[in-house]
């Protein structure tokens, strides 16, 4: 990956003060210690920090600039077995005290949980690793706008692209303190910056749209804007023209850019809350053989710059790399310490929280381990097939596993691919979706959620 360098012209070195969370540490400690006060058996206290910044341009101009920044505090309160959320951008004066003592109102009438609580003190975290997730260089609004600006003229400097969908570019830096009656305490902090670009090729109703993104913590790892321009250019002028195709079934193949949604389904039937209440196509499939034997998906809080790493969880739970299929079994769920209690396990430290609500499970940087064979050998004994880049819908059915949405991509023929398909539905079932996928080996981690080109044999194309 590669960026345009830094320059004290371009950015700016964090301020102090917003890298600086005492106060917001002292904040939830006065809080936990107010509801205690106000007669809570146990609280938790998280305090949110947002700073961000961003451009939009279009045609060369910029159509807004933006900045925003805030901090956000909630406070959970337990009495018993009932439990209570409030939060507040405002807690000035004597707002401390007072927005203890409404939540243990609040929670007294609130219904008996038998599964609520902290989390089990011995599974907290002890040590913070350091996840180098902090840039401490941040672009200013002006480097935003040659960023963006330079990302939208090299998506017009693409032949066939008539119009600009516009560009963009972002900055900011979050972060989250959590205290708890238990006594942990736990503070991290992560940047993060973007820049987008959307293309449009050919005229009136026969105009297509197209995009591409980066983002990353750090403005190191960015793809240069050049490139998502280019990219974004390139990818709208290659979907001109599309035909439609008949109905039929053949191999499908993800592009890098929408396989991740199928990692995506999976994880969401993982979700211990689906699990507890039946909802999911997997509730009775932990240690089953899902997928082929070399096939492992993996969940890493701890990747060093990951987009989504922290290092612990919002209970403060010890957060650790998991393999949630290993060798094509499915080996655990996605558990917060509810929904771990109501299924008789120990949470495996993925609950997630904002200021306003209770915990609850999900995951971090997922991603589908690499194949052998390259995207170019998964399609080449393809007579007739489909190469799906873009999904439209969310036609998937996570208590039966039915699998169905709209797609857009192209033909192959003869291992190659060839024209723009466009108006197609593919269609299947989750299981056999699984059961027959075939990772090639070009794993790039861009996203939240990252795998390769995948294979899967036999999906219905519903075409003309």
């Amino acid at each position: 990956m590669t960026s345009s360098p830094s320059a004290p012209a371009s950015s700016t070195s964090v301020h102090s003060d917003l890298l600086d969370q005492s106060a917001l540490t002292a904040l939830a400690q006065r809080l936990v210690e107010a509801a205690r006060k106000a007669g809570a058996d146990a609280a938790d206290a998280i305090a949110v920090r947002g700073v961000s910044q961003g451009v939009e341009v279009r045609d060369g101009r910029v159509e807004e600039s933006e900045r925003s920044e805030g901090d956000d505090v909630g406070l959970r309160v337990l009495v018993g077995k009932r439990q209570a959320v409030v939060s507040t951008n405002d807690v000035s004066g004597d707002g401390v005290a007072r927005l203890a003592e409404r939540a243990v109102a609040m929670a007294r009438v609130a219904p008996d949980d038998k599964y609520v609580g902290l989390a089990d003190p011995a599974l907290l975290a002890r040590n913070i690793p350091e996840l180098d997730l902090l840039d401490p260089q941040i672009p200013v609004i002006a480097e935003l706008e040659r960023r963006a600006q330079e990302a939208e003229a090299a998506a017009m400097a693409v032949k066939g692209v008539t119009k600009s969908g516009g560009a963009s570019a972002s900055a900011g830096i979050g972060g989250m303190v959590l205290v708890t009656s238990d006594g942990f305490h736990g503070a991290y902090l992560r940047s993060s910056q973007s820049i987008s670009t959307t293309a449009i090729s050919g005229e009136g109703t026969g105009m297509e749209r197209d995009y591409d993104y980066t983002a990353a913590p750090h403005g190191a790892d960015l793809l240069a804007p050049a490139a998502v321009g280019r990219s974004a250019g390139e990818r709208a002028v290659a979907r001109a023209n599309p035909r439609k195709v008949a109905t039929c079934q053949v191999p499908v193949v993800f592009d890098p850019r929408v396989s991740g949604s199928l990692v995506g389904h999976l994880v969401g039937a993982l979700n211990g809350a689906s699990i507890a209440r039946k909802t999911s196509f997997l509730k009775d499939k932990l240690g089953a053989q899902l997928f082929a034997k070399d096939i492992r998906i993996i969940d890493d809080p701890l990747r060093p710059r990951g987009l989504r790493s922290q290092p612990f969880d919002a209970e403060g739970v010890q957060v650790k790399k998991t393999a949630l299929v290993d060798d094509g079994v499915l080996t655990t769920w996605l558990l917060d310490s509810a929904t771990a209690r109501e299924l008789g396990l120990a949470t495996t430290g993925h609950a997630h929280r904002g200021v306003s609500s209770s915990p609850s499970p999900g995951p971090f940087n997922l991603h589908l381990e690499a194949g052998v064979v390259t995207a170019k050998e998964l399609i080449s004994d393809i007579k007739q097939g489909f190469y799906v880049t873009d999904l439209i819908g969310s036609g998937v059915n996570g208590v039966t596993g039915d699998y169905s949405r709209g797609a857009s991509g192209f033909w192959i023929e003869n291992g190659e691919i060839t024209y723009a398909v466009s108006e197609v539905t593919i269609a299947g079932h989750l299981f056999e979706i699984f059961k027959s996928m075939t990772p090639a080996s070009d794993l790039e981690f861009r996203y939240g959620v990252n795998a390769p080109t995948v294979r899967i044999e036999g999906l219905t194309l519903g075409g003309r």
